[in-house]
């Protein structure tokens, strides 16, 4: 189950138990949307509640990174389950974009709304 919701920064995403396709393609379209409206959108995920992912999720979220991470802002990451901390950080390590890893959505926030260094 996904929740997003825009924020001034960009995105705000909540997953929880699993991370399906369908999931990921309402992402996906939220995305899209947000990068037509505003330049480097950021990304707040909180997989604090997530439980599993599928395998055919994990490859689109992958192949959608690589294909617009030019356009992407920073990542701020949620996360408490070492697996799933895993798996996102090897999902980070194929594309380039500035990622950070958080406990709290409060930091995670915080981190989003300050202005990014030049």
């Amino acid at each position: 189950m996904i929740s997003i919701r825009e924020q001034d920064y960009g995105l705000d995403v909540a997953l929880f138990n699993e991370f399906t396709l369908a999931d990921f393609q309402l992402l996906e379209q939220a995305m899209l949307k947000r990068l037509e409206e505003r330049e480097k959108p950021d990304l707040l995920l909180d997989l604090s509640e997530l439980k599993d992912f599928t395998l055919d999720m994990a490859m689109e979220e992958v192949k959608f990174m690589r294909a617009h991470e030019e356009k992407m802002g920073r990542v701020a990451i949620v996360v408490g389950d070492v697996w799933i901390k895993l798996a996102s950080h090897i999902a980070g390590l194929l594309s380039h974009t500035h990622v950070q890893y958080f406990d709290l959505v409060e930091e995670a926030q915080a981190w989003l709304v300050r202005p990014v260094a030049a």
